[in-house]
């Protein structure tokens, strides 16, 4: 039943990023910059999140111990603005679909990589030739949704 849970919480999060790029390319488009919509929505990300922890009570003392994280870990928050942003510039002008077509080409293709090596401490499953007719097929629905 766990797994369940975990698999619904995951197409709905995935239901969610086309909903939350729209809502972020209007808000570039409203403030007639991309970076500044970017900075809208993580500002509002940042109060939504502050606002549950302290209903949830979660404990402010453990902030403390993001000193100790590697260098490298620092960096997930300059790729999430990289994220939010080039999705701002890219939506208006590719549309939804074939912009989320090309991030999810893109995901899967890192994504096995890391599968593969093991990047990160991620469980390590190697590259098959399914896993990659997988991706294959994905960019070539790209493709399709891009001619049409």
């Amino acid at each position: 039943m766990q797994q369940v849970l975990l698999i619904l919480v995951a197409i709905l999060a995935g239901m969610f990023l086309p909903l939350q790029a729209s809502l972020n390319a209007k808000m570039g488009a409203v403030v007639q910059n991309p970076l500044l919509g970017s900075l809208i929505s993580f500002l509002v990300g940042t109060l939504g999140l502050l606002v549950y922890i302290l209903m949830s009570r979660v404990p402010l003392t453990n902030l403390f111990q993001a000193k100790s994280a590697p260098g490298l870990v620092w960096i997930a928050g300059l790729l999430g603005a990289f994220y939010v942003t080039a999705i701002i510039l890219l939506v208006p002008r590719l549309g939804v679909a074939l912009t989320f077509g090309l991030v999810i080409a893109g995901q899967m293709f890192v994504s096995i990589l890391f599968d593969h090596f093991g990047l990160l401490g991620t469980p390590v499953h190697p590259i098959s030739w399914m896993r990659s007719l997988g991706v294959v097929l994905l960019i070539a629905g790209v493709l399709i949704i891009r001619k049409f």
